[in-house]
């Protein structure tokens, strides 16, 4: 039986009327927030009530959600035709032969969340890494040196509540440099919103309460130009909430959604809304989210991504959510991602005891991305790679938008499985210079669940993950006190530098649960040749203008140039045609005020991009 003991902040309570019937639901609706308070400084919090962790397997019990999750219904096997296993052009069998990329970081995440699953969902800012755990402590830790920030706390401790119940998620949301925290309430479908005054993750939260038409189960949020988006599991109904409101503790801040059509299965099932990184997407832009759907469900499904667009009006006295009637299907390569009905997915080396594969979602995150000329989505998911064996390991596409034409397309995909491991609960992202890491739980009947990674340069073989695999840390013992893992893992970028991937995720430690924090790049170079033949960028300053100067360009194609102040916004922007493999272009900056900008130069539709960080004086 989990323990958890709580501190009642004192808060300024502001209460907000709200009317949601949960028999014979419209079509969408408006959520005003039920509660609103702005919290004590999480510093004075940590003082006085920690919460005690512990290792031992008797404290914890099983996440009460496996109710709302029943297994998805597979009409047809592998075994009833190829088309229904996985193409075996599109499997990388063979390790990568790019050296390892060794973790920079590396530290014992929290393991006193009191349930299984533990759900790790953890950010990246400029000074810290926040780290969660299911029902629902969080620690705040230096990221420099891992040393933790205080003590832990619960995030209901925010909202004074007197139980946490979990599916926690963190996010740092770098266009405001401010931090957020989630989790769901079970008793009346609460939505449980935090947002960090400042910058400082250990100062004040602005704390928000929502009430969902329905049990906001497996809840996945993201951030967007014009709110925080959130889709979850069993509703059919995608949230947004309104981001610029939240930021500044407006207690007038309202959620809304709409119903979506589900693809032809049931049970289990949560798209993903796309997560902004690098830069935010202009304004007016709708939001994305994302499925996978398999043709072993039958109904007409085939092995595809499904992608829904949703749209908020905050402007009007009632706002809206539209999400457009016209659904984008690209097919992918045949794959198999059926899975055991009752969750017995992963081999263990205990025989008998197996984990929980995480099928029937994308896992999270959907890393969204804006180039020059077009826009990328990078997911990954589970599938069955034998029947007989039961390995399992991950799916993982590339998707691009063509910013002029809005049209989506299927770019690259690939399934990983190099070995006889099972791989699974991966996070995948993409970094600044167009490089995708994959990380991932590894185990099988001679390896306890551990912690692994690897990745791929944009330049590299389509569908390939280039990097030999990484150990981050190797797990130990068999777990047998439930099958519940993951239930999911989170990659992001760290916004310094934008070519640093944090991951968080589950492994196993003498038979119980644990998690690890750790962070690693993806080198561009591994020779002399491809340093000698990097581009230069010369930036200098003078009379109100910013002039750029690029030197050994690869080719004299047209080339973007644009500017961003530091938050993502684009200011300028114009197409450039270099002139013996070098341009040179200038921006009027008389108007900005002083600080650190982004330039990018890039090549529309191709992998070439290369950001530069400029100060205006």
């Amino acid at each position: 039986m989990k323990k958890t003991t709580l501190l009642l902040s004192s808060f300024i309570s502001i209460a907000c009327a709200v009317a949601q019937n949960t028999h014979n639901l419209p079509e969408s609706g408006v959520i005003p927030c039920s509660e609103f308070h702005v919290s004590k400084p999480l510093s004075e919090l940590f003082e006085k009530n920690p919460v005690i962790e512990t290792e031992d397997i008797r404290e914890k019990t099983e996440s009460h959600d496996r109710d709302n999750r029943p297994a998805q219904v597979y009409k047809y096997k592998s075994t009833d035709g190829i088309e229904y296993g996985n193409d075996p052009s599109s499997v990388q069998s063979v390790m990568g032969n790019r050296q390892q990329m060794a973790p920079l970081t590396n530290w014992l995440g929290q393991n006193g969340g009191g349930s299984y699953p533990p759900d790790p969902s953890g950010a990246i800012g400029t000074n810290y890494y926040v780290q969660s755990v299911n029902a629902t402590p969080f620690k705040v830790f230096n990221k420099t040196t891992g040393a933790q920030v205080g003590t832990v706390k619960q995030i209901g401790s925010l909202f004074g509540l007197t139980s946490n119940d979990g599916d926690p998620i963190v996010l740092y949301d770098k266009y405001a440099d401010r931090w957020f925290l989630s989790q769901f309430g079970l008793s009346g479908n609460k939505i449980y919103i935090a947002i960090s005054t400042t910058n400082d993750p250990t100062g004040t939260y602005y704390c928000y309460t929502f009430t969902s038409p329905a049990f906001p189960d497996y809840l996945k949020f993201s951030i967007w130009q014009d709110g925080y988006y959130m889709c979850s599991n069993g509703q059919k109904r995608a949230f947004a909430f309104d981001r610029a409101k939240m930021l500044v503790g407006d207690l007038t801040a309202k959620s809304v959604y709409a119903t979506y059509t589900q693809a032809a299965t049931g049970g289990f099932f949560c798209p993903l809304p796309a997560d902004a990184d690098g830069s935010l997407a202009p304004v007016g832009t709708a939001c994305p989210f994302f499925a996978y759907t398999d043709n072993g469900w039958g109904g007409g499904a085939v092995d595809a991504v499904k992608i829904w667009n949703m749209t908020p009006n905050w402007t009007l006295a009632t706002p809206t959510l539209t999400i457009s009637p016209t659904v984008v299907t690209l097919p992918t390569a045949a794959f198999d991602a059926s899975y055991d009905p009752n969750w017995d997915d992963i081999t263990q080396p205990t025989a008998g005891y197996k984990l929980d594969g995480i099928g029937g979602v994308a896992t999270f995150r959907a890393q969204w991305r804006k180039w020059a000329g077009y826009n990328s989505v990078v997911l990954n998911w589970g599938v069955l790679i034998s029947s007989t064996t039961g390995q399992r390991s991950i799916k993982w596409v590339e998707l691009r938008q063509n910013q002029t034409s809005g049209t989506w397309s299927l770019y690259q995909e690939g399934t990983y499985t190099p070995d006889v491991h099972s791989r699974w609960v991966g996070s995948i992202a993409m970094d600044d210079n167009g490089s995708i890491a994959l990380c991932y739980a590894k185990a099988s009947s001679t390896l306890s669940a551990s912690l692994g990674y690897t990745g791929r340069l944009a330049s590299d073989p389509l569908g390939t993950m280039t990097f030999a695999e990484t150990i981050a840390t190797t797990g130990s013992g068999t777990q047998t006190a439930a099958n519940r893992f993951g239930d999911y893992s989170q990659t992001s970028l760290d916004p310094s530098d934008g070519v640093t991937f944090w991951h968080t995720g589950e492994y196993i430690s003498s038979g119980n649960p644990a998690t690890r924090v750790y962070s690693f790049k993806l080198p561009l170079s591994s020779g002399i040749d491809e340093i000698q033949n990097q581009s230069t960028v010369i930036v200098n300053q003078a009379n109100g203008l910013i002039n750029v100067n690029v030197l050994n360009l690869p080719s004299n194609d047209e080339l973007v140039v644009d500017l961003f102040d530091i938050t993502g916004k684009q200011l300028q922007g114009k197409k450039v045609v270099p002139s013996s493999n070098s341009l040179q272009t200038s921006f009027d900056v008389s108007g900005l005020a002083s600080g650190t900008y982004l330039l990018r130069i890039g090549k529309q539709n191709s992998s070439f991009q290369k950001v530069t960080k400029i100060i205006v004086n």
